[in-house]
């Protein structure tokens, strides 16, 4: 088939590949981007974020993303055991762990050749993320890849039953737990709502409205890096964390009021580290997470126990299907009054350009 040809366009042409984890989206970047600085992955994170931001807007807002999009950049780690290295970005910047876009990355790597001799059952792939080195076992059999599990970095309960006041829900008890990222934890019902029924707006509104709150009234401290030090987001819940066979459901509303269509990866592995620490998960009891969104499945468990400073932690294992959507290129020309990019916010607030 005879590769599209380009339209007119001035400046570098950004190429992807598009992939989708339990209905959230990936769009992995693998080239157009000039050299990125920096000796280590968070040094490249900054670097990225103070002078490369206007390309993460062209690709991640509209015309050519939508307010929910997500992208990983590939970049090179400073690990000699890593397979590649990578940067998450979103709506409203970079994110330090992304666990559906570990799931997508791990096909992606194998597939792409960026693992030597890929082998049967399995394969493995070191992702280092701004978190720390995640480790990726991709299924493998006849030159096909499917599904991914993948182990976290070291997860821990950061503080439990935490009181913070709410605008127009008043005081209100979160727990807030690391799993690559820091997620604050609160049950849908405490304000009404059904994560699997309710209209997806009152959601955004409660959950942001949460986040908001933690984040000025709660320090949130990680114990080994400044840099991920920050809370993320928040997940409501259907309040359902004891043990059991049957799912429990969750939405993740992170970022600039973004919605993670999956049961997010890193929020599972938050959450099981939360669940661990009070006593209602053992070590290797599979929990079944789906996504009040969409009803799109992920399974995860504590594997193994280890520590993150002073604090107790434990390793999360994920596993989860990602599934390619397509390949593009995307220009832009120096008449585009609209070339950087723009976001017209779901509540229909105004938009704002790149």
């Amino acid at each position: 088939m005879e590769t599209p040809r380009l339209p007119p366009h001035d400046g570098p042409v950004l190429s992807v590949v598009d992939m989708h984890t339990g209905g959230e989206p990936l769009r992995i970047i693998t080239d157009g981007y000039p050299e990125i600085r920096g000796d280590t992955v968070l040094s490249k994170r900054s670097y990225v974020e103070c002078y490369l931001d206007c390309l993460r807007k062209v690709l991640m807002f509209e015309p050519r993303g939508h307010y929910d999009m997500y992208g990983a950049l590939l970049v090179q780690s400073e690990l000699p055991e890593a397979d590649l290295g990578v940067l998450f970005m979103h709506n409203e910047g970079y994110s330090t762990m992304c666990g559906h876009a570990i799931i997508a990355l791990g096909r992606y790597a194998v597939d792409y050749g960026l693992v030597r001799s890929p082998r049967s059952p399995e394969t493995q792939v070191n992702i280092h993320c701004p978190c720390g080195l995640v480790k990726a076992f991709v299924e493998y059999s006849n030159g096909k890849t499917g599904a991914v599990r993948f182990h976290s970095v070291p997860a821990f309960a950061f503080a439990t039953d935490v009181k913070v006041t709410v605008p127009e829900h008043g005081e209100v008890k979160v727990d807030i737990s690391y799993g690559g990222a820091f997620y604050a934890f609160v049950s849908a019902e405490r304000f009404g709502l059904d994560v699997r029924t309710s209209r997806p707006r009152d959601l955004v509104d409660v959950a942001t409205a949460v986040t908001n709150a933690v984040k000025s009234q709660v320090k949130i401290r990680h114990p080994e890096h400044k840099d991920l030090s920050f809370l993320y987001g928040t997940i409501l819940t259907d309040g359902k964390d004891s043990f059991s066979e049957e799912p429990t459901a969750n939405v993740c509303v992170f970022a600039d009021a973004q919605v993670d269509r999956s049961p997010t990866g890193s929020g599972v592995t938050a959450r099981i580290a939360l669940q661990h620490h009070k006593g209602l998960i053992q070590f290797n009891q599979t929990r079944t997470f789906k996504s009040g969104a969409i009803g799109s499945v992920f399974t995860g468990k504590a594997v193994q126990e280890t520590r993150c400073g002073e604090f107790r932690a434990v390793v999360v294992e994920v596993r989860g299907h990602a599934h390619y959507t397509g390949v593009a290129s995307f220009v832009q020309e120096s008449d585009d009054d609209l070339r950087e990019g723009f976001l017209l916010s779901p509540a229909g607030d105004n938009w704002t350009s790149g």
